[in-house]
Order: C-alpha cells, then structure tokens, then sequence
C-alpha cells in the first residue's frame, strides 16, 4: 500500500514538513510513505492554462495522487486559513479528480496554542468539496516547535496521535481497494 504526504509549507525549518518527514517512520507494515517535494515548483492555479496544456510539474502531482492509496496534508496556518503554495496545489489536483473517493487525513502544526485549528478546518472542508473522504482522525499539533527535535517529531504524545492518523489511513485505503 502506498501513501502519499504533502506539507503545505516551503519554510526549510517547517513545523509541517517535520511531520510529514516523521510519518515516514511511523507508517504501520505493509504501508510506504512517499514525500511529494515538489510543492514549490507547482505554478499558480490558472484554468486557461489547465485547459490548454498544463506545465508539467501538474501532470506529475497529478500522477503522485493517482498512484497513492491515501494522502496525508499537512497544512500551517496563515492567517486562519492555510498557505497559498497548498491551496494553489489542491487546485491542480480538482480537474484531475485526483483525490476523489481517495482517503485523505489533514494535520496541522503550529507554534500557537491552537495547533493550526483554523487551518486544519479550512483544509478539511476544501478537501470534501473535492470529494475527497476525508478521515475523522486529524491531528493539530499545538506548540509544536517544543515538540521537535532535528526536524522530527519526538514527542511521544503527537507520535501516538500521528500513529492513530497513519493508521486510520491504512484501514480507509485497504477498505476502498477491498470494495
């Protein structure tokens, strides 16, 4: 089974990304993670230019999502929304119908108390407008820099909450490709 994570954020010291470069190790048997790192070369979301012949960084996301079982989003929080370079990604994927019927599971890291609550429901909504089952597993983790360490996760407390999320996904893929 083969999943897929994206981080929402270009930052080198992203709290996102050291979540989703923890999820490699975490991820339960029989389950890879693949890191989609092309977030940042993705262009501007322009429909004329969808229609026409998209650049082809988007046929590539594109095929990232249709090869994955399930997708794991990791978004920061931006003025109580998520990032522009994540929400312009999601819009690539809507005409391909990449994440339709595909399980997703959002998390969200941040250094405020919150954990990116506001983010992670802005995310979430976006994500079933896609049609994409988005799982009731989620994980905002507040404070997260005190929660890092090398650029990982290693509290055991958003670990164990982040093992939940991975596994939910595993179950959610394996139940689809059962059907």
């Amino acid at each position: 089974m083969k999943s897929l994570a994206l981080s929402g954020s270009l930052r080198n010291a992203s709290l996102n990304s050291a979540v989703v470069r923890t999820t490699t190790r975490l991820s339960p048997p029989g389950v890879t993670m693949e890191i989609y790192e092309g977030i940042g070369t993705l262009p501007f979301f322009h429909q004329d230019v969808e229609s026409e012949q998209p650049p082809a960084e988007v046929p590539d996301f594109r095929s990232w999502h249709e090869a994955a079982d399930a997708v794991l989003v990791s978004s920061p929080e931006y003025a109580h929304g998520t990032s522009g370079v994540l929400k312009h990604a999601l819009e690539w994927v809507v005409g391909g119908g990449g994440l339709v019927g595909e399980p997703v599971a959002v998390v969200t890291a941040s250094p405020s108390m919150t954990g990116g609550e506001r983010a992670q429901a802005w995310v979430r909504k976006t994500l079933e407008v896609m049609g994409a089952p988005v799982l009731p597993e989620r994980l905002p983790v507040a404070c997260a820099g005190a929660k890092l360490s090398d650029g990982r996760v290693t509290d055991e407390s958003p670990l164990a909450d982040l093992r939940n999320v991975l596994g939910a996904m595993a179950r959610a893929a394996k139940e689809l490709n059962e059907a």
